[in-house]
């Protein structure tokens, strides 16, 4: 009996202002600093136990995620000169900031690691430098997920306490899938756990966000960002399945597997941005959560 309500803002104009951020940059940027810094962890546990094409696979993997990723962000900022000028100073309360300092600190460290493994050359400076990589990696796979949610966009702000969770499964899902794409199978087993445990926390930590969002969680079901999210499950999912019972023994399949969970940890971060765009330019998603924060009990009738 009610009709539908109808969400506006004055002269039709978003209530805030959409992230600048380019897709292909930003969202790219996301899932190539978590296969990185997910990688390096990996990579030195691979080290630890006595797997030496996986360590030194993965090192190479992360050197070259990180420098994609640090391209990706300097493309986007327009000159290179503006990530230099990040690290005039330090500032813990700015995401952004702690960010160019963790990536400034990681990079050189997973490039002496990858160096040294590749040459053989310096083995104990290569292991320093695969232990500060691993040190650093679980920040640099995350801190995107801090600088996306302390924003004012509803999707990503929402969900600030799942965010990192997020981000943390889908970087070790892009890794474990790098790893099963680059090792053999007599030394992947590191990476088969870790595609399980990371496609259960992924299924867990969304429907834990899209909870906590309410009626914000439409963006995360509908439009290209729900395209994206449902291909990130179905194949997270299934690859996570087949490298469990398959590749141990059988290269193709996980290879196969690997592929699969390195196109869903893509579709998982692309899908985010997606869904955050998507709540910032409609004021539905805007002006309601405003005005439940203050009390209100129905939006405005215009």
């Amino acid at each position: 009996m009610v009709p539908r309500a109808e969400f506006a803002s004055y002269y039709g104009r978003p209530v805030i202002k959409a992230p600048a951020w380019a897709a292909r940059d930003i969202a790219g940027y996301f899932f190539l600093g978590g296969l990185a810094g997910a990688g390096s962890v990996l990579a030195a546990g691979a080290q630890l136990t006595g797997r030496p094409a996986l360590a030194t696979g993965m090192k190479v993997a992360s050197l070259a995620a990180v420098s994609l990723s640090a391209a990706a962000l300097i493309n986007d900022l327009g000159r290179p000169s503006r990530f230099a000028n990040m690290l005039r100073v330090l500032k813990p309360t700015s995401p952004m900031s702690v960010g160019s300092w963790l990536l400034s600190g990681y990079g050189p460290a997973a490039g002496a690691a990858a160096l040294s493994a590749v040459t053989g050359r310096l083995p104990r400076a290569g292991a320093a430098a695969t232990a500060t990589a691993a040190v650093l990696g679980p920040a640099v796979a995350t801190y995107t997920a801090v600088l996306a949610a302390d924003t004012a966009v509803p999707a990503w702000h929402g969900a600030h306490r799942e965010l990192p969770y997020l981000f943390a499964a889908s970087a070790t899902a892009a890794a474990s899938g790098m790893a099963l794409v680059l090792a053999p199978a007599h030394e992947n087993t590191p990476a088969r756990c870790g595609a399980v445990l990371a496609a259960a926390a992924d299924a867990v930590t969304t429907r834990a966000a899209k909870r906590r969002l309410g009626m914000v969680a439409e963006t995360y079901r509908e439009g290209r960002a729900g395209r994206l999210l449902r291909c990130a499950e179905v194949l997270t999912g299934a690859a996570a399945a087949t490298a469990a019972l398959m590749g141990g023994r059988h290269r193709p399949a996980a290879v196969t597997a690997g592929l699969a969970l390195l196109a869903g940890s893509a579709c998982t971060r692309f899908g985010i941005f997606a869904a955050g765009i998507a709540s910032a330019e409609d004021p539905a998603y805007t002006v309601v959560p405003q005005r439940t924060a203050m009390g209100a009990t129905a939006p405005p009738s215009e």
